[in-house]
């Protein structure tokens, strides 16, 4: 089994090697940048990735991350996501079974902040009983169900779980039970109450029937 993992960039100068050292060697690893005006590619590059230029937006990224992949298996990694020791392993041991299609790991946040840990627990047992699981999780998917649930369509926001809710037609999504570990950074911009109400803001809408292309939309001019 041969894992390509692919990684979508802006200016991540300051997180990219971490990640890129958690990925190790031996594995294809194509970082697609979206416009970066930093040292994100050259970063890339010295960890022996391959680096492609693309227009910003995670799910128009990944797509063309995904059609330059030579892996059986693809793994779409944050650029401030670290994997866990081991990680190829784990991905073996979840596919073994002929029906499960893809997966992701739990969450982890890089904080000792008692609210981000209330976060953690909250996430996981989302992802465990209902289903929700997030991008931040390292999404990964055998390349031909990648395909033929249609990829991440380009989408500008909810990209992570609008293609989980079609990989699982699929076959079985498989939860590993073990952490990948995520910068803080997001909940340290917004605050953790405000990217929390963020986030349920675009769920409810993703559930209320409205596409991605119009969540964007209604998201920022708010």
């Amino acid at each position: 089994m041969q894992i390509s993992v692919i990684i979508p960039t802006l200016n991540e100068e300051n997180q990219i090697a971490k990640t890129l050292g958690s990925v190790g060697r031996g594995v294809e690893v194509i970082v697609v940048d979206g416009g970066s005006v930093d040292n994100t590619a050259s970063i890339a590059e010295k960890f022996g990735a391959r680096v492609i230029k693309s227009e910003k937006g995670r799910g128009v990224q990944q797509d063309i991350g995904a059609a330059n992949a030579k892996g059986d298996v693809l793994l779409f990694l944050h650029a401030d996501t670290i994997l866990p020791s081991g990680w190829r392993d784990f991905i073996a041991v979840a596919l073994s079974g002929s029906n499960v299609i893809g997966g992701a790991f739990l969450l982890g946040i890089d904080s000792s902040k008692p609210l981000l840990k209330f976060i953690i627990k909250a996430a996981n047992i989302r992802a465990k009983y209902l289903g929700l699981i997030y991008g931040d999780q390292a999404i990964f998917a055998r390349r031909e169900g990648f395909f033929r649930a249609g990829g991440f369509k380009g989408l500008p926001i909810m990209e992570d779980v609008d293609f989980i809710r079609r990989l699982k037609k699929q076959g079985k999504v498989k939860l590993i039970m073990e952490k990948v570990l995520t910068s803080e950074r997001r909940w340290d911009k917004k605050g953790v109450l405000q990217n929390t109400l963020d986030n349920w803001f675009l769920l409810l809408m993703y559930y209320l029937g409205y596409s991605p292309e119009r969540i964007y939309r209604l998201y920022y001019k708010r």
